[in-house]
């Protein structure tokens, strides 16, 4: 048996009815040119409630790529794993 994969990127439809804010849109743009430019590690910052998932759905959405979320205990990944699925509904969130 041959699996193919498809050629044409995923689609990632993200769901909020906000939009990127304050610095979000800075740090979007650079964290997706980071990738974009082969930068093997990047690092996002910000205090709790600052966005950082928000702003990580949304590299997400312009790369186009299956991403893995790592998080340091059940609590956060639990917590991740809901922001995630109401962001991205259409798509497989798995936890």
């Amino acid at each position: 048996m041959i699996i193919t994969r498809p050629r044409a990127p995923a689609d990632f439809d993200l769901q909020s009815e906000f939009s990127p804010a304050g610095d979000q849109p800075t740090a979007i743009k650079e964290l997706v040119e980071g990738i974009q430019n082969g930068e093997r590690d990047q690092v996002l910052l910000g205090v709790t409630g600052s966005g950082k998932t928000f702003t990580a759905a949304h590299v997400i959405r312009q790369i186009k790529r299956p991403t893995l979320i790592l998080a340091p205990n059940k609590t956060l990944a639990a917590q991740l794993y809901g922001e995630m699925k109401s962001l991205f509904p259409d798509n497989a969130v798995e936890y």
